[in-house]
């Protein structure tokens, strides 16, 4: 008998984190190729998250002004929004 996976051990198929973000997939994309995006898992040709991976990466977006924002590895680049 299986224990129920606990939530932060769920992965989510790239969609998922897209619409979770309220991003497009193309950006999730290009973090992967150049960095600065959530840690990801490649399973053969699929990509995973972990939810928990994901929402430590969230949590270190935090910002609380505009200022705080050039502190983040990714800035400036070019996220297709």
């Amino acid at each position: 008998m299986h224990s129920p996976t606990s939530n932060s051990d769920t992965y989510l198929k790239e969609g998922q984190v897209a619409e979770l973000l309220g991003l497009p997939v193309r950006t999730l994309q290009s973090w992967r190729l150049r960095g600065g995006g959530p840690e990801f898992y490649k399973i053969g040709r699929s990509v995973r998250y972990k939810r928990a991976d994901l929402e430590e990466w969230l949590a270190s977006r935090k910002a609380s002004s505009t200022a705080s924002v050039g502190a983040f590895p990714d800035q400036g680049r070019n996220c297709h929004e």
